[in-house]
């Protein structure tokens, strides 16, 4: 806790719990546009074999490091369009 009065601060229990919650929430929902995304690319309506087949296999792990590459990016830029808005007082 800052005792200073030109901090920041420090946000409640209830506050933490509320932004943990609200995290998970967008995890949850990441997860489920990535799955979404991923099996209708790469697994077919059909499927011949229990286990996952190579081509299979190399299809799912590219669009999820494509999927990863691209939220990265989109974070990354969403974070300095808000801290260029928030140094030009907007």
């Amino acid at each position: 806790m800052s005792f200073l009065p030109f901090g920041r601060p420090q946000p409640s229990s209830a506050e933490k719990i509320a932004a943990a919650e609200t995290e998970m929430e967008m995890i949850g929902e990441m997860m489920t546009r990535l799955n979404q995304s991923c099996v209708k690319k790469c697994i077919p309506a059909e499927y011949r074999e229990g286990d996952l087949n190579k081509g299979e296999s190399v299809c799912l792990d590219r669009c999820v490091s494509k999927f990863f590459d691209v939220q990265m990016k989109v974070s990354e830029k969403m974070q300095g369009d808000a801290a260029m808005r928030q140094g030009q007082g907007l």
